[in-house]
């Protein structure tokens, strides 16, 4: 995996992942969700909801290369994202019915699903596509 890894970083197209764009707007969705939690504005959550739950992909030969690199954890990869959806749909939806408790439950689970595709997934994909090392 360390040469990988090395190959990763060397690689001028791995800089520019859609992957990484698409993330950042999944994270600016979710402040914009805690904050229309927050004020109990289940119209701004309803709204943005559906931005999480039909997240753009990564085109097809980005997608090749994640997939690859996760190998045979791509099950598990794809079951989040999956669960990411489905939570964010029922966050939506709930949002609209102006159920707040039903709001913060799908919310939760969406978040956990998030934490857990970020705890096996986040580190190992910025050490190879981005050569960025933690401690």
């Amino acid at each position: 995996m360390a040469a990988s890894i090395a190959a990763g970083a060397s690689d001028p197209a791995a800089k520019s992942l859609a992957l990484r764009r698409i993330m950042r707007e999944m994270g600016q969705n979710m402040q914009i969700i805690t904050d229309g939690i927050s004020r109990e504005d289940w119209e701004l959550v309803g709204k943005t909801a559906p931005l999480i739950a039909d997240h753009p992909q990564p085109p097809l030969t980005e997608k090749a290369r994640i997939l690859g690199f996760v190998g045979t954890d791509a099950g598990q990869f794809k079951g989040h994202d999956k669960n990411t959806r489905l939570a964010a749909r029922e966050l939506g939806q709930a949002a609209v019915r102006q159920d707040g408790l039903a709001v913060i439950s799908a919310f939760a689970r969406m978040q956990i699903s998030c934490l857990a595709c970020h705890q096996s997934f986040r580190r190992p994909f910025q050490e190879h596509f981005y050569g960025v090392r933690r401690r």
